[in-house]
């Protein structure tokens, strides 16, 4: 019997045996190479939810993953021992927002890694063959598990709708703000201008493609001579996310909130968003991006791996949340790799 690492609630992660369950048809089992610790499981870990989606018995997360087929899927070419990725998102396909093309907002979702099912922090897992998703030739399962949040980002730009060299204010330089940076600099924007109160994500979107970097959002008037981003992308875990979002930005000015708040909530006086007339977009999961996603990375245009700061084995998974949600000093991104497959 395999272990996994479960959330029982806020502040509670354990990691217990796991009982693989019987597989449905249409799926395969999948050896699991790696899975990413993203902010939507921090979420869950700190507050026992998101909205309505609440832990009301203990789950697995992680939804960041990739690993290996245990058996051949001839729908795909893929044999047995194939290493794949895995979109997490098992939208209905039938639902009116389904059928418009935005499976990302389907209300019926069987999201794996999110509750109430389970995720890839575990050794093995059954997984729909409509989700598996095809690698070239020499990635890796870290590069798997940078896949989605990749996608989520190149998501939030598809919002976005960068200008050609389009000054923007990117607000928080975590894992998703720094690929939302990066993804920027592919679609042609200009000046990016980078917000983050910890040192060494300053230092990493710098490293990345931002041209300033800078611990408070009020650094940004005085960068833009009062005048402020034409275009902010906001990627925080902050309730003043969308506050500061509205002040970074330009009088007709355009705002992308990608972040998810800590608590649920947002704090905003209404008329600095009012007075600027600003058009504001809510960004959700991602639509179909993983054939971009995939491109970018092969090419090299997209650096996935220079964030991840930390790696960890299933049984330190626990003191990886704990260290997340403390904001330790130095964390960026943990990838853990279940013990039996660590490579």
């Amino acid at each position: 019997m395999s272990s996994a690492l479960y959330l029982h609630g806020p502040n509670d992660a354990r990691v217990a045996p796991f009982n693989l369950r019987e597989g449905r048809p249409n799926e395969v089992l999948l050896r699991i190479g790696a899975v990413g610790l993203c902010g939507s499981d921090l979420h869950y870990y700190k507050d026992g939810g998101i909205g309505a989606a609440c832990i009301v018995s203990p789950f697995v997360p992680g939804h960041e993953f990739g690993g290996w087929l245990e058996a051949d899927v001839p729908e795909l070419g893929l044999r047995e021992g194939a290493l794949v990725a895995v979109d997490p998102n098992g939208a209905c396909g039938h639902c009116p927002q389904c059928r418009a093309g935005h499976a990302n907002l389907c209300p019926n979702v069987e999201f794996i890694g999110a509750p109430p099912f389970d995720g890839a922090m575990t050794g093995r897992l059954w997984v729909p063959k409509r989700q598996v998703i095809p690698l070239p030739d020499g990635f890796t399962p870290l590069d798997a598990v940078m896949l989605e949040p990749l996608g989520v980002a190149i998501h939030a730009v598809d919002l976005a709708k960068p200008r050609l060299l389009e000054r923007v204010a990117v607000l928080g330089c975590g894992p998703i703000g720094l690929l939302i940076l990066q993804v920027l600099r592919v679609a042609g924007a200009g000046d990016i201008l980078a917000i983050d109160p910890q040192p060494h994500r300053r230092d990493m979107a710098l490293r990345l493609g931002a041209t300033q970097a800078g611990a408070d959002v009020a650094e940004i008037a005085g960068w833009t001579e009062g005048l402020g981003a034409p275009l902010v992308v906001e990627a925080t875990n902050s309730p003043n996310g969308f506050r500061d979002a509205v002040q970074a930005a330009s009088i007709g000015g355009r705002v992308v909130l990608v972040g998810i708040p800590d608590g649920d909530s947002y704090t905003l006086p209404a008329s600095a968003a009012r007075r600027r007339a600003l058009g504001v977009k809510f960004s959700r999961r991602m639509g179909e991006v993983y054939p971009r996603a995939i491109a970018l990375v092969a090419a090299g245009r997209v650096d996935v791996t220079s964030m991840v700061s930390h790696r960890s084995s299933l049984e330190d998974g626990p003191a990886a949340f704990a260290a997340h949600a403390a904001d330790e000093p130095g964390r960026l991104k943990t990838i853990i790799y279940p013990r039996e497959n660590n490579v």
